[in-house]
C-alpha cells in the first residue's frame, strides 16, 4: 500500500507540475526566444515528443538524442553543470538508484551545457556508470523549453565565484537550463516530468523511482 501511495504521489507531482504551469509553461520552439528569468521558461509538456537533436559524447563524438532514447525507456536528466553543487548531489543520487532503474528496464541519460571535456571530468570524479551528453550549443535545453539567459547581476555573482559558463560550454552565451527530469519512452514521448525553476529543489530519488515503477507497470 505504501508503495502504491508513493507511486500515486509521484505521478501526481509530475502531472501537477505540468498542469499548474499550463498557462505559463506552454511548449515553445527556438524561434519564440529565450527568457531572462528561470520562472519565465516554457517547458514541453507531458505527451510531447523529445525533439530530434544531435548532442556530443564525452569523446566529442556526435550522438543522435532520438537514437539514444530509442534504445530503451529513459530517465532523461537535464542539469546545469558539474560546477553546481546541487547538480553534483543529484548525479550522485542517480548513481545510487541506477541499479533499481536498470532492473525496471530504464537507462539514465544526463544532459548539460558542459563541454565534452567537462563531462569527462565529471565521469572520472564521480565514477558514473550512466551516459552523459553535452548540449554545448544549447539546442536541447532550448527545444525542451528549459533555457534562460542569466541577467548581469547573476552573471557577475557567478564570475566572482569562479564560474565561467562560456569557458565550461565553449560557447559565447551565458545561458542555463532549469533542472528537469523526464521519463521518456522509446518513441521519445514524455510520460512524466519534474521541472522546478528553483534550482535547489530536485525530485527526491524515491519519488523518481516510484514514478518509473508506476509507468513500467502500466505496460
Amino acid at each position: 500500500m505504501a508503495v502504491r501511495t508513493l507511486a500515486a504521489c509521484a505521478l501526481a507531482i509530475g502531472l501537477a507540475i505540468a498542469l499548474t504551469g499550463c498557462s505559463r509553461f506552454q511548449g515553445k520552439g527556438r524561434d519564440a526566444g529565450v527568457p531572462t528569468k528561470a520562472t519565465a521558461i516554457r517547458p514541453v509538456l507531458i505527451g510531447s515528443t523529445v525533439p530530434t537533436l544531435v548532442l556530443f559524447t564525452p569523446d566529442a563524438k556526435q550522438a543522435s538524442l532520438s537514437s539514444v532514447l530509442a534504445a530503451k525507456p529513459t530517465v532523461l536528466v537535464v542539469y546545469r553543470g558539474n560546477w553546481c553543487l546541487y547538480c553534483q548531489k543529484q548525479l550522485a543520487d542517480l548513481q545510487k538508484i541506477e541499479p533499481n532503474l536498470l532492473a525496471l528496464g530504464y537507462q539514465i541519460v544526463a544532459v548539460s551545457p558542459d563541454s565534452p571535456a567537462e563531462l569527462k571530468k565529471t565521469i572520472q570524479a564521480r565514477a558514473l556508470n550512466y551516459q552523459l551528453l553535452s548540449d554545448r550549443q544549447h539546442r536541447a535545453i532550448e527545444a525542451l523549453g528549459l533555457a534562460y539567459y542569466l541577467d548581469s547581476e547573476s552573471r557577475s555573482e557567478m564570475e566572482r565565484e569562479g564560474v565561467n559558463l562560456e569557458a565550461l560550454s565553449g560557447q559565447p552565451q551565458w545561458m542555463l537550463p532549469v533542472p528537469a527530469v523526464f521519463l521518456v519512452d522509446t518513441s521519445g514521448r514524455i510520460r512524466w516530468e519534474y521541472v522546478n525553476p528553483d534550482y535547489r529543489e530536485r525530485v527526491p530519488p524515491e519519488v523518481l523511482l516510484a514514478a518509473a515503477k508506476a509507468l513500467a507497470e502500466k505496460k
